[in-house]
Protein backbone atom coordinates (compact mmCIF):
# COMPACT_ATOMS: atom_id res chain seq x y z
CA UNK A 1 0.00 0.00 0.00
CA UNK A 2 1.22 3.45 -0.86
CA UNK A 3 0.17 6.42 1.43
CA UNK A 4 -0.25 9.96 -0.54
CA UNK A 5 0.08 12.07 2.60
CA UNK A 6 1.06 15.52 3.69
CA UNK A 7 2.53 15.67 7.60
CA UNK A 8 0.30 18.26 8.40
CA UNK A 9 -3.13 16.79 6.87
CA UNK A 10 -5.15 16.04 9.56
CA UNK A 11 -7.23 13.81 7.30
CA UNK A 12 -3.73 12.04 6.37
CA UNK A 13 -3.31 11.73 10.33
CA UNK A 14 -6.28 10.25 10.49
CA UNK A 15 -5.68 7.06 7.80
CA UNK A 16 -2.02 7.01 9.52
CA UNK A 17 -3.70 5.91 12.68
CA UNK A 18 -6.12 3.72 11.32
CA UNK A 19 -3.16 2.06 9.38
CA UNK A 20 -0.90 1.76 12.83
CA UNK A 21 -4.11 0.49 14.89
CA UNK A 22 -4.20 -2.59 12.30
CA UNK A 23 -1.08 -2.68 12.08
CA UNK A 24 -0.57 -2.43 8.12
CA UNK A 25 2.91 -1.70 6.86
CA UNK A 26 2.40 1.40 3.56
CA UNK A 27 5.26 2.99 1.67
CA UNK A 28 4.43 6.84 2.52
CA UNK A 29 4.22 9.39 -0.34
CA UNK A 30 4.74 12.62 0.86
CA UNK A 31 3.04 15.88 -1.29
CA UNK A 32 4.16 19.09 -0.09
CA UNK A 33 1.36 21.49 -0.29
CA UNK A 34 4.14 24.31 0.02
CA UNK A 35 5.23 23.18 -3.45
CA UNK A 36 1.48 22.71 -4.77
CA UNK A 37 2.60 19.05 -5.10
CA UNK A 38 -0.80 17.74 -4.49
CA UNK A 39 -2.07 19.75 -7.58
CA UNK A 40 0.55 18.39 -10.15
CA UNK A 41 -0.74 16.50 -13.21
CA UNK A 42 0.44 13.06 -12.11
CA UNK A 43 -1.31 13.22 -8.47
CA UNK A 44 -4.54 14.54 -10.46
CA UNK A 45 -4.47 11.66 -12.34
CA UNK A 46 -4.68 9.23 -9.57
CA UNK A 47 -6.98 11.88 -7.41
CA UNK A 48 -9.16 14.31 -9.36
CA UNK A 49 -10.11 16.02 -6.31
CA UNK A 50 -6.60 16.99 -5.89
CA UNK A 51 -6.68 16.19 -1.68
CA UNK A 52 -4.77 14.70 0.78
CA UNK A 53 -4.74 11.46 1.66
CA UNK A 54 -5.21 8.90 -0.98
CA UNK A 55 -4.12 4.99 -0.27
CA UNK A 56 -2.63 3.31 -3.29
CA UNK A 57 -4.29 -0.78 -2.93
CA UNK A 58 -4.44 -3.54 -5.54
CA UNK A 59 -3.83 -1.32 -7.94
CA UNK A 60 -6.83 0.86 -7.39
CA UNK A 61 -6.40 4.49 -5.54
CA UNK A 62 -8.61 5.17 -2.93
CA UNK A 63 -9.62 8.54 -1.79
CA UNK A 64 -11.44 10.72 1.50
CA UNK A 65 -10.20 9.36 5.18
CA UNK A 66 -13.17 8.11 6.17
CA UNK A 67 -13.79 5.80 3.11
CA UNK A 68 -10.00 4.47 3.07
CA UNK A 69 -10.46 4.07 7.17
CA UNK A 70 -13.53 2.04 6.63
CA UNK A 71 -12.33 0.24 3.96
CA UNK A 72 -9.52 -0.84 6.41
CA UNK A 73 -11.82 -1.77 8.91
CA UNK A 74 -13.81 -4.04 6.26
CA UNK A 75 -10.65 -5.73 4.53
CA UNK A 76 -8.43 -6.07 7.69
CA UNK A 77 -11.65 -6.07 10.59
CA UNK A 78 -9.02 -6.52 14.10
CA UNK A 79 -8.95 -4.76 15.83
CA UNK A 80 -12.48 -3.32 15.06
CA UNK A 81 -12.92 0.59 14.74
CA UNK A 82 -16.52 0.51 14.65
CA UNK A 83 -18.32 -1.37 17.27
CA UNK A 84 -20.69 -4.08 16.39
CA UNK A 85 -24.11 -3.12 17.83
CA UNK A 86 -26.19 -0.96 15.06
CA UNK A 87 -27.06 1.92 17.82
CA UNK A 88 -23.04 1.92 19.22
CA UNK A 89 -21.89 2.23 15.58
CA UNK A 90 -24.06 5.01 14.85
CA UNK A 91 -23.28 6.65 18.22
CA UNK A 92 -19.68 6.81 16.90
CA UNK A 93 -19.98 7.51 13.20
CA UNK A 94 -21.58 10.80 14.06
CA UNK A 95 -19.29 11.90 16.40
CA UNK A 96 -16.71 10.99 13.36
CA UNK A 97 -18.80 12.89 11.06
CA UNK A 98 -19.05 15.79 13.81
CA UNK A 99 -15.38 16.40 13.08
CA UNK A 100 -15.14 15.25 9.22
CA UNK A 101 -17.94 17.08 8.25
CA UNK A 102 -18.76 19.70 10.22
CA UNK A 103 -15.18 21.06 11.64
CA UNK A 104 -12.90 20.40 9.51
CA UNK A 105 -14.13 21.27 6.05
CA UNK A 106 -14.95 24.92 7.28
CA UNK A 107 -11.38 24.93 8.94
CA UNK A 108 -9.44 23.52 6.15
CA UNK A 109 -6.29 25.20 4.47
CA UNK A 110 -7.70 25.94 1.30
CA UNK A 111 -10.93 27.41 2.88
CA UNK A 112 -8.65 29.65 5.36
CA UNK A 113 -6.60 30.77 1.78
CA UNK A 114 -9.96 31.51 -0.08
CA UNK A 115 -10.42 33.32 3.04
CA UNK A 116 -7.47 35.94 2.66
CA UNK A 117 -6.66 35.54 -0.42
CA UNK A 118 -9.63 35.97 -2.53
CA UNK A 119 -11.94 37.79 0.00
CA UNK A 120 -8.92 39.72 1.55
CA UNK A 121 -9.86 38.54 4.99
CA UNK A 122 -7.72 40.19 7.43
CA UNK A 123 -5.35 37.49 9.22
CA UNK A 124 -7.04 38.00 12.58
CA UNK A 125 -10.67 37.84 10.87
CA UNK A 126 -9.46 34.45 9.49
CA UNK A 127 -8.09 33.07 12.95
CA UNK A 128 -11.35 34.47 14.28
CA UNK A 129 -13.29 32.74 12.05
CA UNK A 130 -10.80 29.32 13.00
CA UNK A 131 -11.47 29.70 16.13
CA UNK A 132 -15.25 30.11 16.24
CA UNK A 133 -16.23 26.95 14.25
CA UNK A 134 -13.65 24.93 16.42
CA UNK A 135 -15.54 25.98 19.41
CA UNK A 136 -18.68 25.52 18.38
CA UNK A 137 -17.95 21.48 16.98
CA UNK A 138 -15.94 20.86 20.83
CA UNK A 139 -18.56 22.85 22.56
CA UNK A 140 -21.12 19.72 21.41
CA UNK A 141 -18.58 16.75 21.30
CA UNK A 142 -17.84 17.80 24.96
CA UNK A 143 -21.25 18.03 26.23
CA UNK A 144 -21.72 14.48 24.52
CA UNK A 145 -18.81 12.88 25.63
CA UNK A 146 -18.90 14.30 28.97
CA UNK A 147 -22.94 13.35 29.55
CA UNK A 148 -23.25 10.07 27.92
CA UNK A 149 -22.31 6.84 29.75
CA UNK A 150 -21.26 5.23 26.49
CA UNK A 151 -18.13 7.40 27.12
CA UNK A 152 -15.18 5.48 28.69
CA UNK A 153 -11.71 5.78 28.54
CA UNK A 154 -11.97 6.56 24.21
CA UNK A 155 -15.17 8.54 22.98
CA UNK A 156 -17.22 4.62 22.77
CA UNK A 157 -16.39 2.37 25.47
CA UNK A 158 -12.52 1.42 26.47
CA UNK A 159 -10.70 0.76 23.18
CA UNK A 160 -10.08 3.54 20.35
CA UNK A 161 -12.39 3.66 17.57
CA UNK A 162 -12.96 5.94 14.26
CA UNK A 163 -14.42 8.71 16.71
CA UNK A 164 -11.30 8.85 18.30
CA UNK A 165 -9.07 8.44 15.21
CA UNK A 166 -10.78 11.87 14.01
CA UNK A 167 -10.36 13.48 17.27
CA UNK A 168 -6.87 13.65 18.22
CA UNK A 169 -6.08 14.67 14.20
CA UNK A 170 -8.63 17.79 15.01
CA UNK A 171 -7.56 18.68 18.54
CA UNK A 172 -3.69 18.97 16.98
CA UNK A 173 -4.78 21.28 14.62
CA UNK A 174 -6.54 23.20 17.38
CA UNK A 175 -3.50 22.62 19.56
CA UNK A 176 -1.29 24.61 16.22
CA UNK A 177 -3.83 27.55 16.04
CA UNK A 178 -3.07 28.50 19.92
CA UNK A 179 -7.20 27.12 20.69
CA UNK A 180 -8.22 27.31 23.79
CA UNK A 181 -8.59 23.50 25.09
CA UNK A 182 -9.21 24.55 28.95
CA UNK A 183 -13.07 24.64 28.11
CA UNK A 184 -12.79 20.71 26.82
CA UNK A 185 -11.70 18.56 29.55
CA UNK A 186 -12.91 15.00 28.18
CA UNK A 187 -11.87 16.25 25.19
CA UNK A 188 -8.28 16.52 26.19
CA UNK A 189 -8.47 13.52 28.46
CA UNK A 190 -9.59 11.06 25.59
CA UNK A 191 -6.71 12.78 23.78
CA UNK A 192 -4.23 11.82 26.36
CA UNK A 193 -5.45 8.32 25.84
CA UNK A 194 -4.83 7.90 22.61
CA UNK A 195 -1.63 9.36 22.46
CA UNK A 196 -0.15 7.02 25.04
CA UNK A 197 -0.66 4.34 22.67
CA UNK A 198 1.98 3.87 19.94
CA UNK A 199 -0.36 3.86 17.00
CA UNK A 200 -1.87 7.36 17.85
CA UNK A 201 1.81 8.78 18.36
CA UNK A 202 3.69 7.20 15.95
CA UNK A 203 1.29 9.06 13.29
CA UNK A 204 1.90 12.25 14.71
CA UNK A 205 2.87 15.06 12.45
CA UNK A 206 6.14 15.77 13.75
CA UNK A 207 6.75 12.03 14.01
CA UNK A 208 6.58 11.99 9.42
CA UNK A 209 9.46 11.92 7.28
CA UNK A 210 8.65 14.97 5.62
CA UNK A 211 8.44 17.27 8.89
CA UNK A 212 9.58 20.12 8.18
Amino acid sequence: MKLYTFFRSSAAFRVRIALNLKGLPYDSAPKQFARNEHRAPDYLELNPQGLIPALEVDGVVLSQSLAIIEYLNDRHPEPPLLPADPLDRARVRSMALAIACEIHPLNNLRVLNYLIGTLGVAREQKDGWYKYWVDVGFEALEKKLSQERETGVFCHGNAPTLADVCLVPQIANARRFNIDLSPYPTLTRIEAACLALPAFAGAAPERQPDAE
